[in-house]
C-alpha cells in the first residue's frame, strides 16, 4: 500500500480509539490511582496496553462478530463485571472514609503487593464489558469496513493511541501529587472512584433488567 493510502486508515484508528479510551472509567480511575501514588506504575500501564492491544487485534481480526452472537457470554460478562464494579466502588467508598488509610496513600509507607495489583488491574479491565465493546466490538465493526490491506494500518493506529495515554496517564500523574498531599484530596479522589464504578456497574446492569422485566 502507497504511504499516503496507509496514513487515512492509521490515523482513524488512532483517532477512534482516543476518543473511545480517553474517558473516566473503572480502568482509567485505576491507572490515576496508581499514578499518583507511583505504585507499580509500570506494570498497571503495561497490562493496560497489552490487555488492550490484544483485544483491538481480535476485534480487527473479525472476532468481535462472535461475542456479538452469543447474548448469554455477553449476559455473563455484564453481571460479572456489575459484581466487580459495585465491590471494588464499595472499597473506594470505604477509603475515602478513613482518614489512616488516607494517610497511608499520601505517605507511600505501606504499598500494595505486585501481584495483587497486577491482579487488580487484570480484572478491572477484562471483567469491564465497555472494555469489550469498545476494542472488540466497535474498533473491529469499524476495521471490518476497511480495505484488508487497511486493516493492519487501522490497528496499528488504535493500538499507539492506547500506548500512549496509559503511560501518560499512568506516569503523568504525579504532576497532581503536590495536590494529593492533603488527605481531602485523597477523600475526594476515593469518593470519585466509588460514584464511577457504582455508575458503570448500574449503567451494566440496568438495560438486563429492564429487559428481563
Amino acid at each position: 500500500m502507497h504511504p499516503t493510502l496507509s496514513l487515512a486508515p492509521l490515523l482513524q484508528g488512532f483517532t477512534l480509539s482516543a476518543s473511545l479510551i480517553i474517558a473516566i472509567g473503572s480502568q482509567n480511575a485505576f491507572v490515576l490511582r496508581q499514578g499518583l501514588r507511583r505504585e507499580h506504575v509500570f506494570v498497571v500501564c503495561t497490562i493496560c496496553f497489552f490487555c488492550d492491544a490484544a483485544l483491538i487485534a481480535l476485534g480487527v481480526a473479525g472476532f468481535g462478530s462472535l461475542v456479538a452472537s452469543s447474548p448469554l457470554l455477553l449476559r455473563f460478562t455484564y453481571w460479572a463485571g456489575a459484581a466487580f464494579l459495585f465491590a471494588y466502588g464499595l472499597r473506594a467508598f470505604r477509603a475515602a472514609l478513613k482518614p489512616g488509610s488516607l494517610a497511608v496513600d499520601v505517605s507511600g509507607t505501606l504499598a500494595a503487593g505486585l501481584g495483587r495489583v497486577a491482579l487488580t488491574t487484570l480484572v478491572l479491565t477484562l471483567l469491564n464489558p465497555h472494555v469489550y465493546i469498545d476494542t472488540v466490538l466497535l474498533l473491529g465493526s469499524v476495521a471490518g469496513q476497511q480495505a484488508a490491506g487497511a486493516r493492519p494500518w487501522f490497528a496499528i493506529g488504535a493500538v499507539c493511541a492506547s500506548l500512549l495515554w496509559f503511560y501518560s496517564l499512568g506516569y503523568g500523574a504525579r504532576v497532581l501529587a503536590p495536590l494529593f498531599r492533603k488527605p481531602s484530596a485523597w477523600r475526594a479522589l476515593d469518593g470519585l472512584i466509588g460514584c464511577v464504578m457504582w455508575a458503570i456497574a448500574a449503567s451494566l446492569v440496568w438495560p438486563l433488567l429492564v429487559g428481563a422485566g
